[in-house]
C-alpha cells in the first residue's frame, strides 16, 4: 500500500480517536464535559438503592456460607 496516502490517514485516524474520546461519554464513570455528558446511571438515586440491596444480600449470603462451614467444620473435628 502507498505508504504516503497510508500513513497520513492514520495518524489523522489517531486524531479523531483521542478527539472523540476527549468528549464522549466516559460510561459509568464521571460525566464528560458539559454539552456531551449525562449524569452517570451508577449516580441515580434507583441506582444506589439497587446497589446497596444487592451488596446487602451479598454481605448475608456470604455471612451465611461463612456459619455453614464452620458448622461443617465442627462436625467434622468434633467424632
Amino acid at each position: 500500500m502507498l505508504d504516503r496516502l497510508y500513513l497520513p490517514a492514520l495518524v489523522l485516524a489517531a486524531i479523531a480517536a483521542v478527539a472523540l474520546a476527549s468528549v464522549w461519554p466516559q460510561g459509568y464513570g464521571d460525566r464528560s464535559p458539559a454539552p456531551f455528558g449525562f449524569e452517570p446511571i451508577q449516580r441515580t438515586p434507583a441506582m444506589r438503592a439497587a446497589m446497596q440491596r444487592e451488596a446487602q444480600a451479598q454481605q448475608r449470603r456470604l455471612t451465611e456460607q461463612r456459619a455453614t462451614v464452620h458448622l461443617q467444620s465442627q462436625d467434622l473435628a468434633a467424632p
